[in-house]
């Protein structure tokens, strides 16, 4: 919870203006990302590029420990009763546990994501309770809240299976190959070696750039299904494969199905560093090695 409370605010103005720019608001659709987070402020002032960070810091918390803790179960379980070790149980546990988490948090993305689209001027939600309320009576109850699930989950399958699998790939390798030069002993326990922070930093970004690239479609996808009657054209985005035909047939490959994705390596390398480096040494300072 805490690692992922420090990686999210850490890139929360490179989240918003990713979210502005997947689905193509129309006050900032013809620009690029650089003149987008130039823009904001201009337009909505500095907290403007804060703008659903209180929605997504209640989600992080809860979503951050889910994942963390259901990856650690999921890898003892699988390892248990199924007999697979080595990098495929990470690949899987992993894949379950981003599953997991979102699953137990969506609607609070749901409500993240809407906040974060509106504009200074054209607020339809005041806040994270009345987005909540006009959610649930307007758009079919708790239905409205799991519009765009699908593609979340079928991308955060390969994100978080990915994310896990080359961390700790790479972590494996670093202290087998190079152990006084990337390891330490851990806080906790003398015995087992860790990486250094630096290292960890290194890993973590490099999982979150590989795991983000490979995932990056569905999740321009999941945006636009979350965001529903606020776009104009919600009626041409009611399905995973729809939606993916029509952002593919309107805006091709690089400006519609990867549109925002340099601005995803600048947010995800540093959130996936600090929140790997973060977990190690939570697992560190509560004796869990």
């Amino acid at each position: 919870g805490v690692a992922g409370c420090c990686a999210k605010t850490t890139i929360a103005p490179l989240d918003r203006v990713k979210i502005l720019l997947q689905a193509h608001n129309h006050h900032y659709k013809h620009l690029g990302v650089f003149s987008t987070l130039c823009a904001v402020p201009k337009k909505e002032g500095y907290l403007g590029l804060y703008k659903g960070n209180g929605a997504m810091m209640i989600r992080i918390f809860p979503y951050g420990a889910i994942q963390f803790m259901a990856f650690d179960r999921y890898k003892k379980i699988i390892k248990k009763q199924l007999g697979i070790s080595g990098h495929v149980h990470r690949l899987m546990a992993g894949s379950l546990a981003g599953i997991t988490a979102v699953i137990c948090t969506y609607p609070l993305d749901m409500v993240r994501v809407r906040l974060a689209f509106q504009v200074k001027g054209e607020h339809k939600y005041m806040g994270i309770i009345h987005a909540f309320k006009m959610i649930y009576t307007k758009e079919g109850g708790l239905r409205g809240f799991y519009r765009g699930l699908i593609p979340t989950v079928v991308g955060m399958a390969p994100y978080a299976g990915f994310s896990f699998f080359t961390f700790g790939t790479l972590k494996s390798i670093g202290l087998a190959q190079a152990p006084n030069l990337l390891g330490r002993p851990s806080l906790d326990n003398p015995d087992v070696l860790v990486l250094k922070t630096h290292v960890n930093l290194l890993c973590g970004g490099i999982a979150g750039a590989i795991a983000q690239t490979i995932s990056y479609p569905l999740d321009v996808t999941r945006r636009r299904m979350q965001l529903g009657a606020v776009l104009p054209d919600s009626e041409k985005c009611l399905t995973m494969v729809q939606t993916l035909k029509y952002v593919y047939q309107q805006h091709g490959v690089r400006r519609g199905l990867y549109r925002g994705l340099s601005l995803n390596y600048i947010r995800c390398i540093p959130s996936q560093a600090v929140a790997f480096t973060t977990y190690e040494l939570m697992k560190q300072l509560l004796h869990l090695n």
